[in-house]
């Protein structure tokens, strides 16, 4: 039989975690009938409010709760480790008992190792803060070896677990366990897969019927075994329909509980009784199939007069809410929002788009706990790295780097920037918190790039198509506070509704639009932008324009081909942000473009002084960088995938899309 992979922690299955239980008379609730009951039952809601009568009361009768856990064997040694968090998570619903089906050792061996196995499940069992009930299964009795007893196991199990057969009475309830592997009366054959060991020997049957006699008072009966021998097909010479018979006499027999199967099933009501079989808590699955049942799971039972209410548990989803404390939901909020990779270092590119190095890649760890990383890098089909991954563990607060090579090949594309892929684990209080897989482009810098040639008269030429922009990234960018202006020559061929020029605003920073037409620029002071936009529509398409947006700490400034058309007071601290810059795009909060621009732009120059002043002035046909430029792109030309920077701070522009410089007169 093939053994499938054992998962000890699972997803929680919504299907499986829902209410189970199967129709019955028993269960059904009767609305109080009268207006006197009603009018006692409403003096049980206290307000000062009209409306009480909406609102339904909880019920008063006695209920409880019991598990009931299912085979622990036949599976890998790891398996107890399932059995162990089964307790835990038992612990934390707090029921009043625990039974469990049987199969409790892996037996099938000699007294030696199975004592040492017996005591292995009672360790694990005693972290239990209830008492818990055994059925003896095939595994716990079955001997193989030499000297085999008489009985084989079965004094072994009397010994150390209990009883082959009892019943426990609880809160005007039994709890009857059968033992279904007394073998052949004549021969003393154990085999559950023989129709002559299938059969429950007399002695048991009779003390079965004498016990269901003594106890017609109760009001419910709950039974246990390891085989469903309800299941003829697999059990053909068992005579449960004996023992059904009298199960129905007794007339307060509510369920009977199974296992042995490893696989959760629910076979109906028969003659008012439920019939469930549990599937496992450390065994072998068959399948891998959480969604029908074959799953590490246990069922929680609640007992109310009128019936009984199930629920199924996959092993691992009862979580303690106090273990979830402030700190580590905010730790975690944190890390999964603010953990990025400062920067992307150490890969050399040529001209031709080919890629040699190691990549380096640093991270600030930004909570006070330690976390693990696990960084995969992936690209297009140019890319190889050296290895497919890299672990990294960062200190609270602490930083780390890790180290990939990473080589790419020349195309005639300009090339892609590689991803990462970062798997987070933040460790605590002897736990591993494993958060969402994060995707991250890595923004990965060509170094220096040669300065356009003398006279080069390309532009950077933009469709309006989506993803087709210049992108400087937020790192490269030095924007102290103080004065800014942000300027570049423009033709827009369609004019139609909002086109982003040169953006890094979100609700912070600045941005350089035509909207509809109307050149536009704003900056974000404070809690609010203050905007200059030109009271009309520029006066055709497809024509040169120098626009320029003037901050000088006293008031905006809106300039076209030099002419000042618009200006508004404002002052205070610009509102920054962490996103990218883009030329012809607009970035949004995920950092990602739109309102992309349709037509051709030169001479991109950010500056950290108000340049212009006054009603007018001659727009340079070039901007020319100085100490005062934080960015300064001609977009005459491009090698391999950017754009380059002529300042001094080399804050290259990567191409994304259709963007290209080609040769175009202004």
């Amino acid at each position: 039989m093939t053994r499938r992979p054992l998962r000890i922690l699972l997803p929680a299955v919504a299907a499986l975690g829902a209410a189970c239980s199967a129709p019955d008379s028993r269960q059904l609730q009767q609305p109080e009938s009268t207006a006197a009951a009603a009018t006692a039952a409403h003096e049980r809601i206290h307000t000062n409010r009209d409306g009480k009568q909406l609102l339904r009361l909880p019920k008063e009768d006695d209920a409880f709760g019991f598990v009931v856990f299912c085979d622990r064997t036949g599976g890998p040694k790891e398996g107890i480790e399932v059995l162990k968090q089964a307790v835990r998570d038992t612990n934390l619903l707090d029921p009043d008992l625990v039974f469990t089906v049987g199969d409790l050792v892996n037996g099938y061996n000699e007294q030696p190792a199975w004592l040492e196995q017996a005591s292995e499940f009672k360790n694990a069992m005693a972290q239990l803060r209830m008492p818990w009930f055994p059925v003896a299964g095939n595994h716990d009795v079955y001997w193989r070896g030499k000297d085999k007893p008489q009985g084989e196991h079965e004094k072994d199990f009397e010994t150390h677990f209990g009883p082959l057969w009892y019943a426990v009475e609880h809160k005007h309830c039994l709890f009857v366990s059968l033992y279904s592997d007394e073998g052949d009366p004549a021969t003393g054959k154990k085999d559950f897969t023989d129709p002559g060991c299938q059969r429950m020997s007399d002695a048991q049957f009779a003390w079965l019927q004498a016990t269901l006699e003594r106890h017609q008072d109760k009001r419910h009966v709950f039974v246990f075994l390891h085989h469903p021998r309800w299941l003829q097909g697999r059990y053909p010479g068992a005579d449960w329909d004996r023992v059904h018979l009298a199960l129905v006499a007794a007339k307060n027999v509510t369920a009977v509980f199974g296992g042995h199967i490893h696989r959760m099933r629910f076979d109906g009501v028969r003659d008012g009784i439920q019939y469930f079989t549990i599937a496992s808590v450390g065994a072998f699955l068959d399948l891998d199939l959480p969604g029908v049942g074959f799953l590490h799971e246990f069922h929680v039972v609640t007992v109310r007069d009128g019936g009984i209410q199930l629920a199924a548990l996959p092993v691992g989803t009862v979580m303690d809410p106090k273990a979830i404390t402030g700190a580590m939901s905010d730790d975690v909020e944190r890390l999964h929002t603010q953990l990025r990779h400062k920067n992307a270092r150490g890969i050399a590119f040529a001209e031709d788009g080919s890629a040699l190095g190691e990549l380096v890649i640093d991270f600030d760890n930004p909570v006070a706990q330690p976390i693990e990383l696990t960084v995969l890098p992936e690209g297009d089909e140019t890319w190889q790295f050296g290895q497919d991954h890299a672990h990294v563990q960062i200190a609270a607060l602490g930083s780390a780097s890790v180290k990939i090579a990473a080589r790419r090949a020349a195309a005639e594309t300009a090339p892609s920037m590689p991803r990462i892929r970062i798997q987070t684990q933040y460790l605590t209080g002897g736990l591993r918190i494993a958060l969402p897989e994060l995707v991250r482009e890595l923004a990965l810098s060509p170094g220096d790039l040669p300065p356009p040639a003398a006279g080069s008269r390309g532009s950077l030429v933009l469709d309006g198509s989506a993803g087709t922009c210049l992108r400087v990234e937020h790192d490269m960018l030095r924007l102290p506070q103080g004065p800014l202006t942000v300027e570049a020559w423009v033709r827009i061929d369609d004019m139609k509704g909002r086109r982003a020029i040169v953006s890094k605003a979100q609700s912070s920073e600045f941005g350089l639009y035509c909207n509809d037409g109307k050149p536009h620029f704003s900056i974000r002071l404070g809690k609010a932008y203050v905007s200059a936009t030109a009271p009309t529509a520029l006066d055709g398409e497809r024509q040169w324009r120098h626009l320029a947006g003037v901050y000088d700490e006293r008031e905006v400034r809106l300039y076209v081909d030099g002419q000042l058309v618009a200006k508004k007071s404002g002052k205070g601290a610009r509102a920054t942000n962490e996103l990218a810059l883009f030329i012809g795009a607009d970035p949004t909060a995920k950092d990602a473009p739109e309102s992309f621009l349709h037509g051709a732009v030169q001479h991109v120059r950010i500056s950290t002084v108000a340049r212009y002043a006054g009603e007018s002035f001659a727009p340079q046909l070039r901007s020319e960088p100085d100490e005062a430029t934080a960015l300064c792109l001609p977009c005459v030309n491009q090698v391999s995938l950017w754009t380059p920077d002529v300042s001094i701070h080399r804050a290259h522009a990567r191409r994304l899309g259709a963007a290209r410089c080609v040769l175009i007169e202004r």
